[in-house]
């Protein structure tokens, strides 16, 4: 597939990945026990490496729907994974799980209308 003009520009993608980054670090300097560390870790990652892929390829539309599966995951970790007693780690997935899925909502249509632009070439 051929690159675009609008690679490595998007703001939503730069903020998933800014998200999945802080997330990934979080257990760092909040408060944690595996499943927390575990969990945010590895969606943290997750997120920034589907921003890295929306940015690299600003037509991905799966790219930016998995920016939203990985915020509604994290928004309900603390309940699934057993860590709503850890409020720092539990903030954190909350803050982090709204924000990805408000960004992949607000890059969604810039994907389709990139997406739709490169299905005409």
């Amino acid at each position: 597939m051929a690159r675009t003009a609008h690679t490595w520009q998007r703001w939503q993608d730069w903020a998933a990945l800014v998200i999945g980054v802080l997330t990934a670090l979080a257990p760092l300097v909040t408060a944690t026990n595996m499943a927390a560390a575990w969990t945010m870790v590895v969606l943290g990652v997750v997120l920034a490496a589907t921003s890295l892929w929306s940015l690299a390829m600003p037509g991905s539309v799966a790219s930016e729907w998995t920016h939203g599966v990985i915020g509604v995951l994290l928004f309900l970790a603390p309940w699934v994974m057993g860590y709503t007693e850890m409020t720092g780690a539990s903030w954190t997935s909350w803050i982090a799980g709204v924000l990805a899925v408000a960004v992949a909502a607000a890059a969604l249509p810039a994907a389709q209308a990139e997406h739709r632009g490169l299905a005409a070439h």
